[in-house]
């Protein structure tokens, strides 16, 4: 047997014989209701009121130190630590032996008086404990934590209790969401929830997760966007709207990409592009400063400025300036298959044009947009939902917003032309036939919705998840996940 295994086996059999121990005394080592007056950080901030004061708390036992007669510990909670100090003579001896006995991870209740020691450290002067949660596995070693980065995402739960700042990064995403929120709210969005399962899995180019309803005895998707049920919803009288929930796609694991994702999709009548661009530098900026307190910030070592206004440039004069290509100069898939091979990269014969623009952007393109960019009027080829522009019918009033190097957000100013639409997904059905397995989906009763009129429209959709990480300077999207899907560990 491994010896850390070994170790771990003996510990858990003492841990074991002390509930019993615990539980021979009539005493329920798992507790009950406790009102606790106080959460540990607020007895640091309110010192000055509170010293001298009887305060009630609960947490995990995470330190503790015996020094004959009297002891110190570390209590945790959500919102911090604090010192505990014990004396024979306070507590009696009985349950001064009692405490001692505790183990590291056990859940404590806790009464006692604050007050600061002679080297300056706030703690509690214990008056009595009750033990509320027998801890039978022991924590991970206090120098080295929980780093093995695998079982830190497999024991998201041990991960919290050993890593602080993973706790805080997840509070962090909170308080994100949470500005968001009351962004949208001022700004008289409504927040609508809308079907993760569908006949269809419309709104983004994906390959969906595919599931069947027995009783209807259907085939369902899950969403992997939550855009065609919010345009439906424009068509219904709704002036704005805003979803922040979770998409499905059945694709590659990455450090930027988990299969379930939260995105953050608004769309407002009689809007446009332009206007979700202001939005989008509004909305990240005011998340900065919720989270990190300014908008220049560091992510990864490289400093990044998310202050307004963010920098734009046209998809096809990136493409002329980092890769070369004139892209208003390749009239046909074959051209831009060669084009794309002239550059190093691999291509599949089959693809066509849009395949290969997606291609030589990520390649080429995106890697270089370090600051907040926007990159604006992409071609219509691989933008079937979003309106032409009145001066080049080839290019559409779209953008994707880039942070070092990632796609943060997606927009149009939408496409509310039912015929055009209806030609949009001819086009994509093409493409899917041709073998782009993330074509865009045909959706009849959009359509028909369409045909009912929705005005001038403007969209877009955030990822929450890549924000949180610039946000948290969180190098994968594992880290601001809180179980990000993993592969099963083989018994």
């Amino acid at each position: 047997m491994d010896s850390e295994v070994q170790k771990t086996s003996e510990q858990m059999e003492l841990r074991r014989a002390k509930l019993d121990m615990l539980r021979d005394r009539g005493i329920d080592p798992y507790g009950e209701r406790f009102e606790r007056t106080h959460l540990l950080q607020e007895i640091t901030d309110r010192f000055a009121e509170l010293e001298g004061q009887t305060v009630t708390i609960a947490g995990r036992l995470i330190a503790k130190r015996d020094q004959g007669k009297a002891f110190f510990a570390n209590l945790s909670d959500q919102s911090g630590t604090i010192q505990l100090y014990g004396k024979i003579d306070g507590l009696g001896e009985t349950p001064f032996q009692d405490f001692l006995d505790l183990d590291l991870g056990d859940i404590i209740g806790a009464t006692g008086t604050v007050f600061k020691t002679h080297r300056g450290q706030i703690s509690v002067q214990l008056a009595s404990f009750k033990i509320m949660a027998k801890a039978l596995r022991p924590l991970p070693d206090k120098w080295h934590g929980l780093k093995d980065t695998d079982l830190r995402y497999r024991q998201r739960y041990v991960d919290l209790i050993s890593n602080p700042e993973v706790r805080e990064a997840f509070l962090k995403r909170t308080k994100t969401i949470s500005t968001i929120r009351r962004l949208l709210d001022g700004k008289n969005f409504v927040e609508v929830e809308t079907p993760v399962l569908s006949v269809l899995a419309g709104g983004g180019h994906a390959r969906p997760f595919e599931t069947h309803h027995n009783t209807l005895d259907l085939d369902l998707t899950l969403r992997i966007a939550l855009e065609l049920y919010h345009k439906r919803l424009i068509v219904g009288g709704f002036d704005r709207v805003y979803e922040i929930g979770h998409c499905f796609r059945n694709e590659g694991i990455s450090t930027r990409h988990n299969p379930e994702f939260t995105m953050m999709e608004l769309y407002q009548s009689y809007a446009d592009y332009e206007v979700m661009m202001e939005l989008a530098e509004q909305i990240i900026a005011e998340a900065a400063m919720a989270v990190c307190g300014t908008t220049r910030i560091e992510y990864q070592g490289t400093p990044i400025d998310l202050t307004p206004p963010f920098a734009r440039l046209s998809i096809t004069e990136a493409i002329k300036n980092y890769a070369g290509i004139d892209w208003l100069a390749i009239d046909s898939d074959e051209a831009a298959v060669a084009a794309a091979r002239g550059l190093g990269l691999k291509i599949d014969p089959k693809a066509t044009k849009g395949m290969v623009l997606d291609e030589i952007c990520s390649e080429y393109v995106e890697p270089k947009l370090m600051q907040p960019t926007f990159l604006v009027d992409y071609p219509i080829e691989i933008s079937p939902l979003a309106k032409r522009k009145a001066d080049n019918p080839e290019l559409t009033y779209r953008f994707e917003l880039f942070v070092y190097g990632r796609e943060m957000a997606n927009a149009f100013s939408e496409l509310n032309d039912p015929v055009d639409q209806r030609e949009r997904f001819v086009a994509q059905a093409k493409e899917k036939a041709k073998g782009n397995e993330e074509a865009m989906v045909w959706d009849e009763d959009f359509l028909n919705a369409l045909e009912y009129g929705m005005p001038p429209t403007g969209g877009m959709g955030m990822g929450i998840d890549r924000l949180v990480m610039l946000l948290t300077d969180s190098p994968s999207i594992r880290d601001v996940i809180l179980f990000p899907l993993m592969r099963p560990v083989k018994e």
